[in-house]
């Protein structure tokens, strides 16, 4: 029996990813699995600390599933397709927003879904000001997390591609897991000397386990919540090799 499809949360058997119905389920198996909703307050709690109390709207590119506007105050949310619990429909290639207006976007686990990346920083760097950010929570790459999300993950994961584009399969089917890691790490150089205007300002590898013992938004959960703290307990054990463990990273940005 294929270990993907045994672990594969049942709300979602049959389902495309690119399903708005795949979204709105995967909403709802965030609420009910609390391990999980902890992880996204976890994340939703380094992106908040990027932000400075300065005027402008925050950008959340890619809300799906997640729950950030409840606790980012003037948060746009947004998605690439249709739902009827975000704010506005948009690609980040092209950002429907007048030059200079926000002070910041916000992103978990979508950077790696955007097949012109190019084409969205250089947008980004239009509509944010001078001292704003781009703050994201992505998959990493590290010699754990290669097993990871070669074997249990959907998602494509190339951490050899010389090419920062892909094949857009579908709104949210296509994706190169590696990307993060490839922008800002393997090739941190030639980002930076194509992009100015951004800064790379940290990269915070972390969180090696949780998530995926968590079921994340599509297998089943394989912890129950009162472990979370003991879970925590465990990966600040591993932080000084965190490079070789880390299945995520936070990346921060600033606009110069």
């Amino acid at each position: 029996m294929d270990l993907y499809k045994w672990l594969s949360h049942p709300k979602l058997r049959g389902l495309c990813v690119d399903d708005p119905r795949t979204t709105t389920l995967r909403r709802e198996i965030i609420s009910e699995n609390t391990f999980l909703r902890q992880i996204y307050l976890d994340w939703y709690a380094r992106l908040g600390s990027t932000i400075q109390n300065k005027p402008g709207k925050i950008l959340e590119l890619g809300s799906g599933a997640g729950f950030l506007s409840d606790y980012v105050p003037n948060l746009i949310t947004s998605d690439v397709i249709y739902l009827p619990f975000v704010d506005i429909i948009l690609k980040g290639q092209k950002l429907p927003f007048i030059s200079g207006s926000l002070r910041g976007i916000f992103m978990s686990n979508v950077l790696h879904h955007i097949p012109y990346p190019r084409d969205f920083y250089l947008d980004a760097a239009r509509c944010i000001y001078p001292g704003g950010v781009i703050s994201m929570i992505e998959p990493w790459v590290s010699t754990w997390s290669k097993i990871i999300y070669t074997h249990l993950h959907q998602e494509p994961f190339q951490p050899d591609s010389r090419a920062w584009e892909f094949p857009s399969t579908g709104p949210l089917s296509g994706a190169n897991g590696a990307l993060p890691w490839i922008l800002f790490k393997r090739d941190k150089d030639v980002f930076e000397k194509e992009f100015p205007e951004w800064k790379i300002h940290s990269i915070i590898p972390f969180m090696p386990f949780r998530y995926l013992i968590s079921g994340g938004v599509s297998l089943r959960p394989l912890m129950p919540k009162w472990s979370y703290n003991a879970w925590v307990w465990l990966e600040s054990q591993l932080s000084p090799w965190m490079d070789s463990w880390a299945m995520f990273a936070h990346i921060t940005l600033k606009r110069q």
